[in-house]
Parts: structure tokens; C-alpha cells; sequence
């Protein structure tokens, strides 16, 4: 797209230090031939989500009880990244005449709109919790907390009974600054908690980036994989394949013992969109099929609190991916505060999330969350 139409809209640019706000028209000149990201907001539920697509003014997103009437382009162009926010209507409308551009939006609305399918035995239409179970003395929330078996087993079932689908259980702690663990000692403190409480049918992740303990722990009754280094570090991603194991790809940027020294990003939403994207990629090349994978940004791993905030702003971007999202945000520091005092600003974050059409939230406190979800949800179908 070459001109701008006679009766375009004046050209509105206004810059955000990481990226150019446009008007439709500018940006569509501007992003020609450049990837693009579509990010869905305006969400809406309940009868006035069902009655806007019925009448083409909205549609649902990622297969939920939620809707978006409006979208954010992104794109890396010549001149950086730019942005316009427009009404789905609007965009396809200002696309007639523009085959290819028109094609790669429709693709792009395809990955926000399709229903996602079932991960790991459930369906990704409801938002599932999972209660985090750190067997570690070194966690920056519980440290030492769970460290004896016998009590990290009877806190697993205590998540369970307050609501989680899933428990995920992890025995390094991967904290700003923490020191790594050898796979064998990380597998001596998770392997009898995983067999425990797999063998009473609950669904357990194990939390780990080593392939040796990923295969362990699989065999021990595990289920779930969810990596913070995205299937990248040796032989993962081969564990990953083989086993046919639903996994969770996560960003971080750099490695826990360094990686808050001074991260940076383009901007960061985009770049993470970016990285899993390209993680996805690799997955399905080496034989993950695309339903197994659940994508994570990795809040507080390789950020800034700004860096936190603005990916949580547009947590909606990772539907780009057609993927389901999890978000692990619970009583991290960005929120302000001590640890203990994080129940609040952890909750607000969930139900922004909620909202936000995000399937998985990864917390500490399962039983608030569970209720706030349910709130949630309930004010959002009320008549």
C-alpha cells in the first residue's frame, strides 16, 4: 500500500520513545511488507460480546467467552516499531484492494480468534490455575518453606483441595541472583514429590530446564514440562519430542544468576512475541506438535518493573502466537512491597490477565485467586 487515500484520515504520528503510534492509514504505508502482530483489545463479555458478533462488530477470542472489537497492529519498519490501534470493521474495510496485506490480516485474526485445543487433558476455555510447589531452600517467596518432602507432598495436595488444576513442582530456584543446582540434586529433592502426588491423579509440571530432569521427572508421573529457557539448552528439546509432552516456552533474558543487570529490549512485548515465535518454530521443526505448547513471557526474568508492566499491558499480544498463555506474576517484586504483603497487587494482576483472555495463571495463593476469578467472571456475565 503505496498512498494514502484522498480521503484518509490526516496523518497522526506520535512517538513513545519504544515505538510510533500511527493512524490506520500511516501505518499501513509504513508497515508494507513487514512482519505483523495483532494484538486484541476493547474485550468484552456476556450478552453484549454475543450480540456484537452476531452483528460483525466483534470477534471472540481464542475460542472463549470473551470478544475484541478492535485491534493493535504492530510492526518493525524501516523507521522502528510502529503501532495503530483500529476497529477490526474499520481495518478490513481500509484493506479492500490490498490482497496480500488483507491475506496476512486474516491470518492474523485466524490466530486471535481460533479455539484453542485441549492442553495437557484441558480444555483452554476457562482460565486453570496452577499452584506453584517450590522444593527448594532457596525460593525467593518460600524458600525452605517445602524443602522437607513430607511437607512440600502435603502442600501439593493443599493446592489441589484449594482449587489448582495443576501443581508445579520445581527444585532450583531459578530467583534474580540464585545459584544454580546440578540436575541430579535437583531431581533427589522433586523426584518423591512428584511420584506422590501423581500417584492420587494429580497433573503435575515440573519447573526445569535440564533435559536429564526433565525425562526423570516425566517417568516419576509428570506430565507437564515447563521450561524457563524454552526447550533451548541441550537435549530438551529432544526429551520434549519423544515424549510427547505438553510443554510451557518461556522468555528470559540471560541467566538467573545475572539477568537483571540491565536488560533491554526494543520494546518488549514485541521482542518476546518475537523470541517465542521463533522457539515454536523450532519445537514443531524437531517433531512438537503446536497444540502441546503453551507460551509464558517470564515476568521478572531479564526485566525491568517497566519492562513487566508494558508486557502485562499487552498481554494480549501473545495471542498473536495461537497458542495458550500462562502468566507467572505472583508476589514478584515488580509488584512493590514485601513478599507477604503481594496478595493484593498479585490478585489485580490475575484478573487483569483474566480479562486479558489468558488461559493459565501460575500463583502461590490458589484459594484468592480461584475466588477472584470467580468474581470475575461472574460480574462479566451478569445480565
Amino acid at each position: 500500500m503505496g498512498t494514502r487515500p484522498n480521503n484518509a484520515a490526516p496523518v497522526v504520528s506520535l512517538t513513545h520513545g519504544d515505538y510510533t503510534a500511527m493512524d490506520l492509514t500511516t501505518f499501513l504505508i509504513a508497515a508494507a511488507g513487514s512482519p505483523l502482530h495483532m494484538r486484541p483489545v476493547a474485550t468484552i463479555a456476556g450478552e453484549v460480546a454475543a450480540a456484537s458478533v452476531r452483528n460483525g462488530t466483534a470477534h471472540w477470542l481464542a475460542g472463549s467467552a470473551r470478544a475484541f472489537g478492535a485491534v493493535e497492529l504492530l510492526s518493525r519498519t524501516a523507521n522502528g516499531i510502529a503501532t495503530t490501534v483500529t476497529p477490526v470493521p474499520g481495518l478490513m474495510h481500509a484493506l479492500k484492494g490490498e490482497p496480500e496485506l488483507r491475506a496476512r490480516t486474516e491470518a492474523a485474526l485466524h490466530r486471535l480468534t481460533g479455539p484453542r485445543p485441549n492442553w495437557a487433558g484441558f480444555a483452554l476455555d476457562r482460565t486453570l490455575i496452577m499452584g506453584i510447589l517450590n522444593v527448594t531452600p532457596d525460593s525467593f517467596s518460600d524458600g525452605g518453606q517445602f524443602a522437607d518432602p513430607t511437607r512440600a507432598i502435603a502442600h501439593g495436595r493443599a493446592l489441589v483441595a484449594a482449587g489448582a488444576d495443576i501443581v508445579d513442582v520445581g527444585g532450583e530456584s531459578t530467583r534474580p541472583g540464585a545459584a544454580p543446582v546440578s540436575p541430579d540434586d535437583e531431581f533427589i529433592r522433586i523426584g518423591p514429590v512428584i511420584q506422590a502426588l501423581a500417584t492420587s491423579g494429580t497433573v503435575i509440571s515440573v519447573d526445569t530446564r535440564h533435559a536429564s530432569v526433565m525425562a526423570r521427572a516425566l517417568d516419576a508421573g509428570a506430565r507437564i514440562v515447563n521450561d524457563i529457557a524454552a526447550l533451548s539448552r541441550p537435549g530438551a528439546i529432544e526429551v520434549a519430542a519423544k515424549t510427547r509432552a505438553p510443554i510451557v516456552l518461556m522468555h528470559m533474558q540471560g541467566e538467573p544468576p545475572t539477568m537483571q543487570r540491565a536488560p533491554r529490549y526494543d520494546l518488549a512485548s514485541l521482542d518476546i512475541v518475537e523470541f517465542l515465535e521463533a522457539r515454536i518454530a523450532a519445537c514443531v521443526s524437531a517433531g512438537i506438535a503446536h497444540d502441546a505448547i503453551v507460551v509464558d513471557p517470564g515476568i521478572g526474568f531479564g526485566k525491568t518493573k517497566a519492562h513487566n508492566l508494558e508486557i502485562l499491558a499487552r498481554v494480549g499480544l501473545l495471542h498473536d502466537l495461537g497458542t495458550g498463555i500462562l502468566i507467572g506474576a505472583s508476589r514478584k517484586s515488580f509488584l512493590g512491597g514485601a513478599v507477604d504483603a503481594r496478595l493484593a497487587a498479585s490478585l489485580a494482576v490475575a484478573i487483569h490477565a483474566v480479562e486479558q483472555g489468558v488461559q493459565i495463571l501460575r500463583v502461590h495463593d490458589v484459594a484468592e485467586t480461584r475466588a477472584a476469578i470467580a468474581a470475575t467472571e461472574a460480574l462479566a456475565t451478569a445480565p
